[in-house]
């Protein structure tokens, strides 16, 4: 057997395997041999069936099997030991003039070579956004939970204070919504004026349009996902079936208590500063997030280099379970480069840094993560011997253990540029966030 590379160019390349009657033919004899003992073909006992009608019958698919096994297992083995980083898969080249009844074959296989990449973590500026809780902020939290904890107070009509209940219907799109509403979610003074005066039991004419402030609100109401209610027009129906004027809870100790668990609280200052730190915790999470976000969009546009265009058109015409046209799969190559460039990226990154995750550490991840989610259950000392348990049997399924395993790497990237990447500092509050990062 002889394997050798011919380079196109940085980017592709040609892998030739020759393959001669010696590299196959034992294992094929061997193989033949097997299958004459267990041939089962009238006129002959078990075992005793002639080789010559063996080989008739079965030989040449035998033999095709054979040799398509060796050349896999060769052409894998020479990727490894020639440390050729490819991208997708080897494509095999159509011959024309192939022939299975030679003794010698001839394979070719395109190759799409990963490019050299230089990644500058210093390059390009972004914004890394301290979001503090502000006391418009801290105030609102208090009012809402002292409204959280009120006294409910029946009303017999709708007025600008009170806290509507009812059901959102429209039959064409199936929707039949239980929802709370108040009036400083209504959007516009028409719509208001609808609310107003209404008792428990009247069925109100509304229009998806412009009916909330907010989309959330539409969407939370209606029992639809965000996505779901973009530019969404279509008439509703509201049932109104309670009204309601929410007496605010007193700030005291019973109601420190209620919210935080007896004696974790016990001023209105300290109240205070446990919003501001389980707020601040929150919006860290969110800043963490969009840093990561703009590290990786300017890391993409910062890092130029060319990729096996062509090649990874060809692969993906052919990687899925059905084949795509050449339109097709360019269409779905326009799609998947910023991702695949942010792959290579990633890795050349992470290979630079030494950065790695072995299979405890993804375990111990695993282990934090469900404590986590045990703890919103009111679950907040599991035995380790229970985690670790869960953690092994999540990781077994191949989905979640690629889902933490990405979780994990996003984490580590992120302490890796908080450390290198040149970085601008800017302290807001949540509403400038959202203004300045979801204009």
């Amino acid at each position: 057997m002889n394997i050798t590379k011919e380079n196109i160019d940085a980017l592709n390349a040609v892998v030739k395997v020759d393959i001669t009657a010696e590299d196959y033919q034992e294992k094929v004899a061997s193989v033949l041999k097997d299958y004459r003992k267990k041939a089962n073909i009238p006129g002959f006992r078990p075992g005793q069936v002639p080789m010559g009608l063996v080989k008739k019958q079965y030989g040449k698919s035998i033999m095709v099997d054979e040799v398509n096994k060796l050349l896999q297992e060769s052409l894998n083995n020479y990727l490894v030991e020639e440390k050729l980083d490819i991208l997708g898969n080897p494509l095999p080249k159509v011959d024309g003039d192939f022939n299975w009844d030679a003794e010698n074959f001839s394979f070719e296989f395109e190759l799409g070579l990963a490019p050299e990449i230089k990644v500058d973590l210093k390059a390009g500026k972004v914004t890394k956004y301290n979001i503090v809780a502000n006391d418009e902020l801290i105030n609102k939290e208090v009012e809402n939970l002292q409204t959280r904890l009120g006294n409910k107070i029946e009303q017999e009509e709708v007025a600008e204070v009170s806290t509507i209940e009812g059901t959102f219907t429209n039959e064409e799109k199936t929707i039949e919504n239980k929802a709370t509403v108040t009036l400083e979610d209504i959007k516009g003074k028409l719509n208001a004026k609808k609310f107003i005066g209404s008792k428990v039991g009247d069925v109100l004419e509304l229009k998806s349009k412009n009916l909330f402030n907010e989309n959330a609100k539409l969407a939370q109401s209606l029992g639809l996902e965000a996505n779901e209610v973009e530019g969404l027009e279509t008439p509703l129906t509201f049932t109104i079936e309670a009204i309601n004027i929410t007496e605010p809870a007193e700030i005291n100790q019973e109601f420190f208590d209620k919210i935080f668990g007896e004696g974790v609280v016990s001023s209105e200052e300290e109240l205070r500063t446990k919003i501001k730190e389980d707020a601040e915790g929150q919006f860290a999470q969110q800043a963490d997030q969009h840093l990561l976000n703009a590290i990786t969009e300017n890391l993409i546009e910062k890092t130029a280099f060319d990729l096996p265009k062509e090649f990874l058109i060809k692969w993906l015409g052919t990687a899925g379970e059905k084949p795509l046209t050449e339109e097709e799969a360019a269409a779905e190559y326009e799609k998947s480069e910023k991702g695949l460039r942010y792959q290579l990226i990633e890795g050349k990154i992470m290979a630079d840094n030494d950065v790695k995750v072995d299979f405890q550490e993804l375990k111990d991840y695993a282990i934090g993560f469900i404590k986590q989610q045990m703890a919103q259950f009111g679950q907040n000392n599991p035995e380790d011997k229970e985690l670790e348990d869960i953690a092994m049997r999540v990781l077994q399924n191949q989905d979640e253990a690629k889902r933490l395993q990405s979780q994990l790497i996003s984490s580590k990237m992120l302490d890796l540029f908080k450390e290198k990447v040149s970085f601008k500092e800017k302290e807001v509050s949540y509403e400038d966030f959202v203004k300045e990062v979801y204009k």
